[in-house]
This record gives C-alpha cells, structure tokens and sequence, in this order.
C-alpha cells in the first residue's frame, strides 16, 4: 500500500491500521478551515486533526482551556466540507467529558458535524469512557504526555515521562486505553525512546508530535508548517521557507514523513 500524491479514496481506521501493520508512516495535519481542508485532501494527508490548538492558532487565546464546544463544531463543520477523504478527529475541549454521559453527548456532537473520530486527553481515568464511545460505535483516539488543557496542572508546556515512575504511568496508561477500545494514540512531547517502546508494545497506530522519529505517524499543526507560529515548538519545522508556496510546503511535509526524514534529530526530545 503506498500513498502518492492526492488521495484516491476514503480514508478509515483500516487504512491506518494496516499501514502499522505494513510498517508505513502515514501523515496527519491539525487544520481548521475548508480550504485547506481540501489541500490537504489534494496533498494525501490521511489524517487531520481539527484541534482545539484553535484557540491558540485561531482565536487567540493562550491556552486551548477556553475553547468551547459550539467553537469546535463551526471548525470541524468547514473542515469536513471541503475534506471528503482524510480521516478527520474532532477534539472533544476542556471539560466536556470529564464524565462519561457528558463525553457520549459531546462525542455525538462532534461526530455529527462531520468528524469521524473524536479525541480526548488524559490517561487511565478515561477506560470507562473510551470503553462506553468505543462499545456504541464512536471510534476514540487517546491523547498522553504533554497534554494541553492540563497545561495548568503540568506548570506550563513542558515535557512529560522523562523521569522513569512518570514513563512508566504513561506506558501502562497507553496499554489500559488501548485494550478499552481507543483506535490510535497521539503521543505528545515525551522522549523518543518512550514513544518507540509504546509503539511497539500497543496494536493500534501512534501518532508522535514531539516523540521521535518511532511512531506510526506524524503530526503538525499547519501554523508551524507554514511558519506562522511567533515562538515555534522545538519539534516543529518551518517547512515553507524551503518549499517557497503553501502546496510545496505540505507536500515536503508528507513526503519528508512518509520517508522517515521528518523530525530530524534537532526536533527529537531524549
């Protein structure tokens, strides 16, 4: 199964999960908008991730803890009209499923404007949770390491699992979500050997966002990509300044992970 260029169908969790089983990387942009939505189609981006980052890509907002549900609909809504083919996840904000129920009601919102997949931060508190979506048929994908909206609980943006007992929790964390129905795992900014023996030690696919170069895929925000970003990450890449226009830079993005040559080692957290 090899992916070049634009995407000739639909893509499903299938595709992602056999692609892990195949050992091919596959590729996933947070984005928020129909056009570039739609590039990202038309670049063969299998993944996008409308990520509730928008409240600090879009909104302006220094945390993503003030976005809100009826905000994350009106994005995944515009994403999904000009997308028809990539996966899209729709994060679930700050506390809108800190409960069970409150996480059904939220999820069939979000999967109702469009999305195909919800996501949710945390670890082993959400087993019940993502057991209950994954039983009624909404598929799940888990979020560990640096989590955004516990931005407060972490004392900034800081990265997770580098001591051993911490390493140690997310790793057991990514077994119990896994085994409670969760379709992929987004690991983010935890040292690369961590996200590596996760990788190997759960059957669904990992999505690295700061975790080496192991995981069964990658994820950017556009921002980054695009170089709109004041203070870029440490794993993030400025891929327009090379590329010259917006298609060549997504395209160098895609192809850069489908080759394993995104992230370079100066993006990698040991």
């Amino acid at each position: 199964m090899a992916y070049t260029g634009k995407l000739d169908k639909s893509v499903t969790i299938r595709t992602l999960q056999s692609m892990k089983e195949l050992g091919e990387k596959f590729v996933t942009v947070a984005l928020y908008d129909a056009p570039m939505a739609a590039m990202a189609e038309r670049c063969g981006v299998q993944a996008v991730l409308v990520g509730d980052s928008l409240g600090m890509t879009v909104l302006g907002y220094d945390s993503t803890i003030p976005v809100t549900m009826e905000q994350m609909i009106y994005h995944v809504e515009a994403v999904a009209r000009g997308n028809k083919k990539s996966l899209i996840l729709g994060d679930l904000p700050f506390m809108t499923y800190a409960a069970p129920e409150q996480a059904m009601n939220n999820a069939t919102r979000i999967m109702q404007a469009g999305a195909n997949m919800v996501k949710l931060e945390g670890g082993r508190w959400l087993e019940e949770t993502i057991r209950m979506l994954s039983e009624r048929g909404i598929p799940v994908c888990a979020h560990l390491g640096l989590t955004p909206q516990s931005v407060n609980k972490f004392g900034g943006f800081r990265v997770q699992g580098r001591g051993q007992q911490q390493a140690d929790t997310i790793a057991e964390d990514a077994k119990i979500l896994s085994n409670a129905g969760a379709d992929l795992l987004v690991l983010e900014c935890v040292p690369a050997q961590l996200a590596a023996k996760i990788t190997q030690i759960i059957d669904i696919p990992t999505i690295g966002i700061g975790a080496g170069r192991d995981t069964d895929a990658q994820v950017l925000v556009i921002n980054d990509i695009l170089g709109l970003t004041e203070i870029p990450p440490k794993f993030s890449k400025n891929f327009l300044v090379e590329a010259g226009d917006i298609p060549s830079a997504l395209q160098q993005f895609v192809a850069d992970v489908r080759k394993g040559e995104f992230p370079e080692d100066q993006h990698i957290f040991q």
